[in-house]
Protein backbone atom coordinates (compact mmCIF):
# COMPACT_ATOMS: atom_id res chain seq x y z
CA UNK A 1 0.00 0.00 0.00
CA UNK A 2 1.23 3.46 -0.71
CA UNK A 3 1.93 5.40 1.90
CA UNK A 4 0.93 8.77 -0.42
CA UNK A 5 -2.49 10.23 -0.97
CA UNK A 6 -4.00 10.58 -3.99
CA UNK A 7 -6.31 13.50 -4.87
CA UNK A 8 -8.89 13.79 -7.99
CA UNK A 9 -10.94 16.70 -8.90
CA UNK A 10 -13.76 16.14 -11.23
CA UNK A 11 -15.59 18.66 -13.24
CA UNK A 12 -18.44 17.57 -14.75
CA UNK A 13 -21.76 19.13 -15.70
CA UNK A 14 -24.02 16.11 -16.57
CA UNK A 15 -25.41 13.89 -13.89
CA UNK A 16 -25.41 10.57 -15.56
CA UNK A 17 -21.46 10.73 -16.70
CA UNK A 18 -20.45 12.62 -13.48
CA UNK A 19 -21.86 9.88 -11.40
CA UNK A 20 -20.09 7.72 -13.57
CA UNK A 21 -17.05 8.70 -13.11
CA UNK A 22 -16.81 9.76 -9.43
CA UNK A 23 -17.56 6.51 -8.83
CA UNK A 24 -14.61 4.82 -10.62
CA UNK A 25 -12.89 7.41 -9.55
CA UNK A 26 -13.23 6.37 -6.06
CA UNK A 27 -12.20 2.88 -6.66
CA UNK A 28 -8.65 4.41 -7.86
CA UNK A 29 -7.87 7.85 -5.96
CA UNK A 30 -7.98 7.83 -2.19
CA UNK A 31 -10.29 11.45 -2.74
CA UNK A 32 -12.51 12.85 -5.04
CA UNK A 33 -13.70 15.88 -5.12
CA UNK A 34 -16.95 16.75 -7.33
CA UNK A 35 -17.50 19.83 -9.44
CA UNK A 36 -20.54 20.78 -11.52
CA UNK A 37 -19.16 23.24 -14.14
CA UNK A 38 -15.99 24.99 -14.84
CA UNK A 39 -17.00 28.07 -12.23
CA UNK A 40 -17.11 25.83 -8.93
CA UNK A 41 -13.96 23.62 -10.34
CA UNK A 42 -11.65 26.58 -10.42
CA UNK A 43 -13.56 28.25 -6.65
CA UNK A 44 -12.44 24.54 -5.66
CA UNK A 45 -9.02 24.76 -6.99
CA UNK A 46 -8.62 28.51 -5.77
CA UNK A 47 -10.17 27.63 -2.30
CA UNK A 48 -7.57 24.33 -1.56
CA UNK A 49 -4.98 26.62 -2.77
CA UNK A 50 -5.14 29.34 -0.16
CA UNK A 51 -5.03 26.50 2.17
CA UNK A 52 -1.74 24.95 0.66
CA UNK A 53 -3.63 21.59 -0.94
CA UNK A 54 -3.38 20.99 -4.86
CA UNK A 55 -4.70 18.18 -6.61
CA UNK A 56 -3.05 15.44 -8.26
CA UNK A 57 -5.27 15.03 -11.20
CA UNK A 58 -8.07 16.99 -12.47
CA UNK A 59 -10.93 15.33 -14.59
CA UNK A 60 -12.35 17.52 -16.60
CA UNK A 61 -15.11 17.69 -19.51
CA UNK A 62 -14.65 20.46 -22.23
CA UNK A 63 -18.36 22.00 -22.64
CA UNK A 64 -20.10 23.50 -19.67
CA UNK A 65 -21.93 26.52 -18.30
CA UNK A 66 -20.64 29.32 -16.57
CA UNK A 67 -17.05 28.62 -17.72
CA UNK A 68 -15.91 25.87 -19.81
CA UNK A 69 -13.60 23.32 -19.73
CA UNK A 70 -10.87 24.92 -21.59
CA UNK A 71 -11.21 28.46 -19.96
CA UNK A 72 -11.14 26.71 -16.39
CA UNK A 73 -7.97 25.07 -17.38
CA UNK A 74 -6.07 28.16 -18.12
CA UNK A 75 -7.13 29.69 -15.09
CA UNK A 76 -5.81 26.76 -13.21
CA UNK A 77 -2.48 27.17 -14.94
CA UNK A 78 -2.52 30.36 -13.75
CA UNK A 79 -2.33 29.04 -9.94
CA UNK A 80 -0.56 25.51 -10.53
CA UNK A 81 1.60 25.25 -13.73
CA UNK A 82 2.45 22.22 -13.45
CA UNK A 83 -1.38 20.30 -12.86
CA UNK A 84 -2.31 17.10 -15.03
CA UNK A 85 -5.73 17.16 -16.52
CA UNK A 86 -7.77 14.18 -18.04
CA UNK A 87 -10.69 15.77 -20.22
CA UNK A 88 -13.80 14.06 -21.01
CA UNK A 89 -15.95 15.25 -23.74
CA UNK A 90 -18.54 14.57 -26.13
CA UNK A 91 -16.66 15.02 -29.04
CA UNK A 92 -13.12 14.98 -29.85
CA UNK A 93 -12.18 17.68 -32.72
CA UNK A 94 -8.94 19.05 -33.29
CA UNK A 95 -9.08 23.06 -32.46
CA UNK A 96 -9.54 21.49 -28.71
CA UNK A 97 -6.28 19.54 -29.21
CA UNK A 98 -4.53 22.08 -30.54
CA UNK A 99 -5.41 24.00 -27.39
CA UNK A 100 -4.56 21.02 -25.27
CA UNK A 101 -1.31 20.07 -26.90
CA UNK A 102 1.17 22.67 -24.97
CA UNK A 103 -1.18 21.98 -21.63
CA UNK A 104 -0.24 18.89 -19.13
CA UNK A 105 -3.31 16.65 -20.31
CA UNK A 106 -2.16 12.73 -19.83
CA UNK A 107 -5.41 11.77 -21.68
CA UNK A 108 -8.57 12.74 -23.50
CA UNK A 109 -12.19 10.28 -23.28
CA UNK A 110 -14.79 10.48 -25.73
CA UNK A 111 -18.57 9.72 -24.51
CA UNK A 112 -19.91 7.70 -24.25
CA UNK A 113 -17.37 6.37 -21.77
CA UNK A 114 -15.40 3.16 -22.40
CA UNK A 115 -15.40 1.88 -18.86
CA UNK A 116 -12.29 -0.73 -19.76
CA UNK A 117 -10.27 2.27 -21.62
CA UNK A 118 -10.99 4.60 -18.85
CA UNK A 119 -9.70 2.47 -16.34
CA UNK A 120 -6.92 1.71 -17.74
CA UNK A 121 -5.77 5.12 -18.19
CA UNK A 122 -6.90 6.16 -14.60
CA UNK A 123 -4.71 3.95 -13.55
CA UNK A 124 -1.51 4.64 -15.70
CA UNK A 125 -2.46 8.56 -14.07
CA UNK A 126 -1.99 7.36 -10.50
CA UNK A 127 1.36 5.76 -11.33
CA UNK A 128 2.24 8.47 -12.70
CA UNK A 129 1.40 10.35 -9.89
CA UNK A 130 2.54 7.91 -7.29
CA UNK A 131 6.13 7.83 -9.00
CA UNK A 132 6.66 11.66 -9.48
CA UNK A 133 6.24 11.60 -4.95
CA UNK A 134 8.31 8.87 -4.75
CA UNK A 135 11.08 10.38 -6.87
CA UNK A 136 10.73 13.19 -4.73
CA UNK A 137 11.01 11.50 -1.64
CA UNK A 138 13.66 8.68 -2.66
CA UNK A 139 16.45 11.00 -4.02
CA UNK A 140 18.08 12.29 -1.19
CA UNK A 141 17.88 15.64 0.83
CA UNK A 142 20.15 17.35 -2.04
CA UNK A 143 17.25 19.43 -4.49
CA UNK A 144 18.55 20.83 -8.08
CA UNK A 145 16.43 23.72 -8.57
CA UNK A 146 18.59 24.94 -11.93
CA UNK A 147 21.93 24.92 -13.23
CA UNK A 148 23.03 27.67 -10.58
CA UNK A 149 21.01 26.79 -7.26
CA UNK A 150 20.60 23.70 -5.01
CA UNK A 151 18.89 23.56 -1.71
CA UNK A 152 20.22 21.15 1.10
CA UNK A 153 17.11 19.47 2.98
CA UNK A 154 19.21 18.67 5.72
CA UNK A 155 20.81 21.69 6.84
CA UNK A 156 18.03 24.12 4.73
CA UNK A 157 20.69 25.77 3.17
CA UNK A 158 20.81 27.34 -0.30
CA UNK A 159 24.23 26.49 -2.61
CA UNK A 160 24.83 28.65 -5.21
CA UNK A 161 27.12 26.00 -7.17
CA UNK A 162 29.54 25.13 -4.02
CA UNK A 163 28.70 28.41 -2.04
CA UNK A 164 26.29 28.82 0.50
CA UNK A 165 24.09 31.97 -0.17
CA UNK A 166 23.97 33.63 3.10
CA UNK A 167 20.39 34.46 3.75
CA UNK A 168 18.72 36.43 7.01
CA UNK A 169 16.21 34.40 9.07
CA UNK A 170 12.96 35.50 7.16
CA UNK A 171 14.77 35.37 4.00
CA UNK A 172 15.63 31.74 4.28
CA UNK A 173 12.03 31.37 6.10
CA UNK A 174 10.38 32.25 2.90
CA UNK A 175 13.18 30.37 1.12
CA UNK A 176 11.66 27.18 3.03
CA UNK A 177 8.16 27.73 2.58
CA UNK A 178 8.69 27.55 -1.15
CA UNK A 179 10.77 24.53 -1.36
CA UNK A 180 7.69 23.02 1.22
CA UNK A 181 5.23 24.00 -1.67
CA UNK A 182 7.35 22.97 -4.89
CA UNK A 183 5.50 23.33 -8.09
CA UNK A 184 2.65 25.04 -5.68
CA UNK A 185 2.06 28.60 -5.84
CA UNK A 186 2.18 30.53 -2.34
CA UNK A 187 -0.24 33.06 -1.77
CA UNK A 188 1.23 36.44 0.36
CA UNK A 189 -1.32 35.45 2.92
CA UNK A 190 0.41 32.06 3.62
CA UNK A 191 4.11 33.54 3.82
CA UNK A 192 2.47 36.33 5.97
CA UNK A 193 0.78 33.10 8.09
CA UNK A 194 4.27 30.70 8.53
CA UNK A 195 6.86 32.95 8.60
CA UNK A 196 5.10 36.04 10.49
CA UNK A 197 2.74 34.34 12.12
CA UNK A 198 0.36 37.43 11.28
CA UNK A 199 -2.28 37.60 8.85
CA UNK A 200 -2.07 41.21 9.42
CA UNK A 201 1.74 41.84 8.65
CA UNK A 202 2.32 44.83 6.13
CA UNK A 203 2.54 43.90 2.42
CA UNK A 204 5.42 46.13 2.42
CA UNK A 205 7.21 43.95 4.71
CA UNK A 206 6.73 41.47 2.88
CA UNK A 207 7.47 42.49 -0.32
CA UNK A 208 10.98 43.98 1.18
CA UNK A 209 12.54 40.67 2.03
CA UNK A 210 11.27 38.72 -1.21
CA UNK A 211 12.80 41.61 -2.87
CA UNK A 212 16.01 41.16 -0.91
CA UNK A 213 16.14 37.55 -1.59
CA UNK A 214 15.40 37.39 -5.10
CA UNK A 215 18.41 40.00 -5.22
CA UNK A 216 20.27 36.72 -3.83
CA UNK A 217 19.73 34.57 -6.63
CA UNK A 218 19.82 37.24 -9.39
CA UNK A 219 22.21 34.91 -10.98
CA UNK A 220 19.96 32.22 -12.03
CA UNK A 221 16.53 34.24 -10.36
CA UNK A 222 13.94 30.35 -9.30
CA UNK A 223 11.09 32.25 -7.82
CA UNK A 224 8.43 33.34 -10.24
CA UNK A 225 5.99 35.81 -8.99
CA UNK A 226 2.37 35.03 -10.22
CA UNK A 227 0.56 38.14 -9.75
CA UNK A 228 -2.87 38.33 -7.89
CA UNK A 229 -1.50 34.68 -6.72
CA UNK A 230 1.65 34.56 -4.90
CA UNK A 231 5.17 33.07 -6.15
CA UNK A 232 6.41 29.60 -6.94
CA UNK A 233 9.23 27.58 -7.61
CA UNK A 234 8.50 25.23 -10.74
CA UNK A 235 8.99 21.77 -9.65
CA UNK A 236 12.67 20.93 -10.06
CA UNK A 237 14.63 17.67 -11.08
CA UNK A 238 16.16 15.60 -8.31
CA UNK A 239 19.34 14.44 -8.32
Amino acid sequence: MSDFTTRVLLVEDEDVARKTLAFYLNTIFDEVVVAHDGQEGFSIIEDNFKDNKTFDLVLTDLKMPNIDGMDMIEEILTIIPNQRFIIVSAHKNEEDLLKLINLRVLGYFVKPLNIDNMMEMLQKAKKEVLEDKKEVESNGDLITINKTYTYNLSNDKLYNEENIVKLSKKESDILGVLIKSLGEVVSVESFKEEVWDDINTNDSAFRTVMKRLKDKIKDDDFIISHKGYGYIIEKPFVK
